[in-house]
């Protein structure tokens, strides 16, 4: 018999939503459970710099957590950087991390950063490495991008069907979506993931899919991974999750 693996879809800014899904994980698995948390700490919800704090004290405090990095904190990271690096490249033309759609300007509030009409990119810059705590960026800066237990494979994107796990770049770890989601071959392992929102939690022979859209006012899912079995975690304990195909 071995312990249950927790994993936490993408939190994007929702501190409550967090504290809530690490409540019912404690209930279920103690104090000491083992969670993977699967990236997009940041952007679009209300208190991106709270989750930050959340999960850097956690670890400080030898929790037994794994961090992934997200295309999101990456975003954020690379923002903090001096001199900093271009925008993204698989990012849309025209897109950037302040862009509406992304949710940078949410996570600059959550540190008390506001942009004004007409404010120049690098002033920004400038106010938000002062605003941030240095924790949060050397934790940004650490994130792994993937991590292996019990078979499974924990990433925050998918992996490029064909290629061995070591050999993985980190933009599709962090980015890839179709080419990955359409994909019914075996990866050697199965994989969970997030970052691509679905309605309810997506369960395949080859993947999993934990994003339910908690940035954009939906849930945040809790998956439980124990001998070989799937459930996902909620107020009312462990609902098993069946595959889809």
């Amino acid at each position: 018999m071995s312990s249950p693996v927790y994993a936490v879809g993408d939190i994007h800014g929702n501190l409550e939503k967090l504290e809530r899904a690490l409540s019912h994980i404690e209930a279920d698995g103690g104090p000491d459970a083992r969670i993977v948390f699967l990236g997009d700490y940041v952007d679009r919800g209300p208190d991106s710099r709270g989750v930050l704090d959340r999960l850097s004290s956690g670890l400080a405090e030898g929790r037994n957590w794994i961090c992934l990095k997200g295309n999101h904190d990456r975003m954020f990271e690379w923002f903090l950087e001096k001199p900093r690096p271009l925008h993204d490249p698989y990012l849309l033309v025209g897109y950037h991390w302040g862009h509406d759609r992304i949710g940078g300007l949410e996570t600059l509030a959550s540190y008390g950063v506001t942009v004004a009409d007409r404010t120049r990119l690098k002033d920004v810059a400038r106010a938000a490495r002062a605003a941030v705590p240095e924790r949060h960026k050397l934790f940004l800066r650490s994130l792994p991008l993937s991590h292996s237990a019990a078979g499974l494979f924990f990433v925050h994107a998918g992996v490029r069907p064909g290629v061995p796990f070591k050999d993985q770049i980190d933009d599709d770890l962090l980015w890839i979506r179709n080419t990955f989601l359409k994909d019914e071959t075996d990866h050697g392992a199965v994989v969970v993931h997030g970052h691509t929102v679905v309605t309810k939690p997506e369960r395949y022979r080859n993947r999993i899919n934990l994003d339910t859209g908690a940035g954009y006012g939906k849930a945040l899912t809790v998956g439980v991974f124990e001998n070989g079995e799937v459930w996902t975690l909620g107020p009312g304990g462990r609902v098993p999750l069946a595959v889809m195909r």
